[in-house]
């Protein structure tokens, strides 16, 4: 049964299907969309528990217009938001803080992902309740509809296992730890994020395969595949940097994080302990100061709240701390600005941000690339959700190029085997997979 929905863009009308198996359809209509040099899938893995959440999946294909640029990347958004309708999709990279501070990066960068792109999408996918609105200005949404049910799905099958590869060691790392903590000594920052890359290099292997054995084996909230001509991000992330929903604007910085146990008792007693940590609460409320004082950028004096401390969230293999804190747009606040405002997110940086991002620059080995940036949409209200990009692959097919990278939280009472067991457990999913 086939029926208009009440969902516009510009010139067309989304055309609703029932769907009999939304887990299949899914993983049909990414296969089908291969077909296509832009494609962005965002899928929240069916989490209610995550306050806010808004959308179950957009698959977003083709492009009728976009933008890519490595300057002006704000101004530039904010001129494409202002000058095309409907819905737009796309990614902001790490390095794009450049633009927003006095800074530099002038470490290595081998993928070479643009700072900014966005693009309107030719055909929105857009799973909702018991069925699938699709929207389509190339083609019959019927025949699309069809053509993803006649896909055959393929096996997630990947190559022989690369070699993974780290530009920073184990006792390198471990130094680091301790040179953040002598800085904090010094009163130059009281915390920071300090991240580790991997990489596999001569790797050729089939990336939607990877993306499936990723979000099979590491569901996520806001997880995304996104492909840009050769370039892919394959992204598990379960934490939101920015969601705008009418003139409120909502972060959730995630800060501490335990294993879990297959045995339920025990499985509780790790959840009471991370939710009890002083020093896992100490990461978070320092990132929560940061991120108010983020929002107070764009938003009404006086309307910057936490709804949320410390909250524990929970996912196949980790609990997570998140926290949550929104505050009321001012009216003059663009989206570009609210955007720019926050970016990058505090749990990636530290505090104070500047002086955190500075270090971060010195003492990381490569430039971050799409890892700590965020990839979303921005809807036909004006509305929009951006993820943090963490526990993700960034790969060139044409490169034949893998890297991933993972990082923790630094402060004066962090113990460094402790923090390179957290960067273990964290990266643990992708190094098993590779």
């Amino acid at each position: 049964m086939i029926q208009p929905s009440g969902s516009t863009d510009t010139k067309r009308t989304a055309v609703f299907f029932y769907l009999s198996d939304k887990k299949i359809f899914k993983r049909k209509s990414i296969q089908w969309a291969q077909q296509y040099s832009t494609i962005v899938a965002l899928d929240n893995n069916d989490y209610t528990s995550h306050l806010h959440q808004k959308e179950t999946y957009l698959l977003a294909v083709g492009k009728k217009n976009e933008i890519f640029t490595s300057e002006n990347c704000f101004s530039k958004l904010q001129n494409f938001i202002t000058e095309n309708a409907g819905w737009k999709f796309g990614f902001i990279s790490y390095d794009a803080k450049n633009e927003i501070e006095n800074l530099l990066s002038k470490n290595t960068e081998h993928l070479n992902f643009p700072l900014l792109h966005f693009f309107i999408p030719e055909i929105l996918i857009r799973i909702k309740d018991e069925g699938v609105e699709i929207i389509s200005s190339v083609k019959n949404e019927s025949e699309i509809f069809h053509a993803i049910n006649n896909t055959e799905i393929i096996d997630a099958h990947l190559p022989s296992f690369p070699e993974v590869k780290t530009n920073m060691t184990d006792d390198e790392y471990l130094s680091k730890v301790e040179n953040v903590k002598e800085h904090i000594r010094q009163g130059n920052v009281y915390e920071l994020n300090l991240c580790r890359q991997f990489y596999c290099q001569h790797y050729q292997c089939n990336p939607l395969s990877l993306y499936f054995v990723l979000n099979e084996i590491s569901p996520a909230p806001f997880s995304a595949f996104y492909k840009l001509e050769n370039k892919y991000l394959l992204c598990a992330s379960p934490e939101r940097f920015l969601l705008k929903q009418g003139n409120i604007i909502t972060s959730q910085p995630m800060k501490g994080t335990s294993r879990r146990s297959e045995e339920a008792s025990a499985d509780k007693n790790l959840r009471e302990q991370l939710f009890n940590s002083e020093k896992d609460r100490a990461e978070n409320v320092m990132i929560v100061d940061l991120v108010r004082n983020d929002l107070s950028r764009s938003c009404m004096a006086g309307t910057v709240q936490v709804d949320e401390l410390f909250g524990i969230y929970s996912y196949p293999r980790i609990h997570q701390m998140v926290s949550t804190v929104s505050g009321e747009l001012r009216n003059e606040s663009t989206i570009s600005e609210a955007i720019k405002n926050a970016f990058p997110m505090g749990s990636m940086t530290g505090a104070p941000k500047i002086r955190a991002m500075q270090l971060i620059d010195e003492l990381e080995n490569s430039k971050r690339g799409l890892f700590s940036g965020t990839v979303g949409y921005i809807n036909n209200e004006n509305d929009f959700d951006f993820n943090v990009v963490i526990r993700s692959i960034q790969y060139d097919s044409e490169k034949k190029y893998l890297s991933f990278s993972a990082g923790g939280a630094i402060t004066i009472d962090s113990n460094a085997q402790a923090e390179l067991e957290e960067i273990q457990l964290k990266s643990a999913v992708i190094r098993n997979i590779l």
